[in-house]
């Protein structure tokens, strides 16, 4: 396996996101808290967390973070949004008058799955992820209605909903992979991010730097 060097933030506005950490800690990856646009500035992917979309969305704007990120994701930064961050992903919200970022062509609706007494788990099967299950942890989880251009589905629950797409370097999730013991997901984003940094490294993407020098 590669063992390139990765830095991966965690947007820490609000939500889940000391859980991510604490699983990107747990593979040995390190991990910091991104709570403004010059935090973009050092790391080489990003995590979304689950929680209340449309807060997160509220404070990107409110400390100017959505237009870096938006310069960043053109260039192929690599981001895994879980539940909420899906939300925020996505190019259009169904179930509500929201400005999400537009990056992922998915169409979703919040709280698809319904309220937080509707929470369940699920044993699901996810392309790319090799062995047993995943144990998918859906809480008041979005449900991606449609994946449209090159949008990919990587999991689907036993109904057909889906549960995870992939498009370029942009994953995504219904489900909180930070809510289980297993580092499967995270490990397939760590793999993503360095597959990415390696190919900045050798020109045939824009590295952080040159894209935050613009």
């Amino acid at each position: 396996m590669n063992d390139t060097h990765v830095r991966i933030g965690v947007l820490a506005l609000q939500g889940s996101f000391s859980e991510h950490i604490e699983a990107l800690t747990r593979l040995g990856v390190e991990a910091t808290e991104v709570r403004l646009a010059s935090d973009l500035e050092c790391i080489d992917g990003l995590i979304m967390p689950g929680g209340e979309s449309t807060t997160i969305l509220k404070l990107l704007d409110e400390y100017e973070i959505r237009e870096p990120l938006l310069k960043r994701i053109r260039a192929g930064f690599p981001i895994l949004g879980t539940c909420a961050g899906t939300v925020c992903l996505a190019n259009d919200i169904s179930s509500h008058d929201m400005s999400p970022l537009g990056v992922l062509n998915i169409i979703v609706e919040r709280n698809g799955f319904g309220r937080q007494v509707d929470s369940f788990e699920e044993d699901l099967v996810i392309d790319g992820i090799e062995g047993d299950v995943f144990r998918g942890v859906f809480i008041r989880a979005p449900v991606i209605e449609n994946c449209a251009g090159d949008a990919q589905v990587l999991a689907r629950v036993s109904d057909g909903t889906i549960a995870a797409c992939r498009e370029g370097n942009l994953i995504a999730t219904a489900f909180h992979p930070e809510f289980v013991p297993d580092p499967r997901m995270h490990q397939m984003f760590v793999n993503v991010v360095r597959e990415w940094k390696n190919s900045s490294a050798t020109g045939s993407a824009l590295a952080p730097a040159d894209v935050a020098a613009g």
